[in-house]
């Protein structure tokens, strides 16, 4: 029985069970945050430590500090706050109470990232992608049987804090919001193929479109195959969009087809934003706003080249089309004929 006369009156078995059941305690390197789990890791930074080690290889030589004069940051450390807020989207003071760092150290941090991931996205960045066009054209054909496709299209709103008066209007999108409209393109396996992100909200897909360097190379004939897109863009012979009002069987199983094949950018659009919650709501400038997507992309390229983990859940953006009509006679007559020799 226990003693009420000592201090801890616990009875000697009690005493030696505790023992048995305690935990060793772990001493962790604060100065090395890669110290952890893969599970830990990934909830916080969207990458396992063999990523992330990647990253810092990657890196180094760009954002390494000269000297460790006052505890200046490591690499690693750098990584996991840029990493932190791209995966959060919270606010920088509060990734600095994470790291327990100032939130004037991770706001340079973060720019300094930033700025070193753009130097790489000519290299992770490629259309019509890694592989060769023709393993990308065979599968995009096994989701639903359309051919010659070699990416899937589309743009997507990034909120961004309001602009300055001068440009305030050019970036309120239709939903009367600001926002920039970022174009990508996708291939099969949901890897960022192409990207222009330098578009107020106010544009209008085709427009951008019409505008990117993309159309201008493909206009030269510079790749042989499709674009996929949904009726927020004009069908031309190297962009097929879908009927506006099918009439026939083969019309509906045409863009049925396409429908199915160009969720792919949908997809791509779902796993992008959840890997990277910061992309919900950019508090930065037009400009800012461009470079941290650019890096968002360059990021999940690495990520899904790499196998990293695909969020649990991610949602499909809504549906929500402004259609444009003035479709070019060379895309309708190329539209006809491959409806008529596969959906027939």
């Amino acid at each position: 029985m226990a003693s009420p006369y000592l201090e801890n009156p616990v009875d000697i078995g009690a005493q030696i069970v505790q023992r048995a059941l305690r935990r060793e305690r772990v001493i962790r390197d604060k100065q090395n945050p890669l110290a952890f789990s893969d599970e830990h890791l990934y909830e916080r930074y969207r990458f396992s430590a063999e990523g992330m080690l990647y990253l810092c290889r990657l890196l180094e030589p760009h954002i390494k500090n000269p000297t460790r004069r006052s505890h200046a940051t490591t690499v690693p450390q750098m990584i996991c706050i840029a990493l932190r807020f791209f995966a959060s989207g919270t606010y920088l003071y509060e990734v600095g109470d994470a790291e327990k760092l100032s939130k004037n150290t991770v706001c340079r941090t973060i720019r300094r990232v930033v700025i070193a991931l753009q130097r790489y996205i000519n290299t992770f960045i490629v259309f019509p992608g890694h592989l060769p066009t023709v393993t990308i054209k065979e599968g995009f054909s096994k989701i639903a049987g359309f051919p010659r496709v070699i990416g899937a299209i589309d743009s997507t709103h990034i909120p961004i804090s309001t602009p300055t008066k001068q440009i305030e209007a050019d970036y309120l999108n239709r939903n009367a919001t600001h926002s920039i409209n970022v174009q990508m393109t996708c291939d099969h396996q949901c890897m960022v193929t192409s990207l222009d992100a330098r578009w107020p909200g106010s544009m209008h897909n085709t427009q951008i479109f019409e505008k990117s360097l993309l159309c201008q190379r493909f206009q030269e004939g510079l790749f042989d195959g499709l674009l996929v897109g949904d009726q927020s863009y004009a069908c031309q012979s190297f962009l097929m969009t879908p009927y506006a009002d099918p009439e026939t069987k083969p019309q509906h199983d045409f863009n049925m087809a396409l429908s199915q094949t160009r969720l792919k950018i949908d997809t791509t659009f779902a796993i992008l934003k959840s890997r990277f919650n910061c992309l919900r709501d950019l508090r930065v400038s037009p400009e800012r706003a461009s470079q941290i997507v650019g890096a968002c992309v360059i990021l999940h390229n690495i990520a899904t080249i790499r196998k990293e983990r695909v969020p649990n859940e991610y949602d499909l953006p809504p549906d929500n089309i402004d259609p444009f009509t003035q479709d070019h006679p060379g895309g309708t007559a190329v539209r006809d004929a491959i409806t008529a020799e596969y959906f027939s």
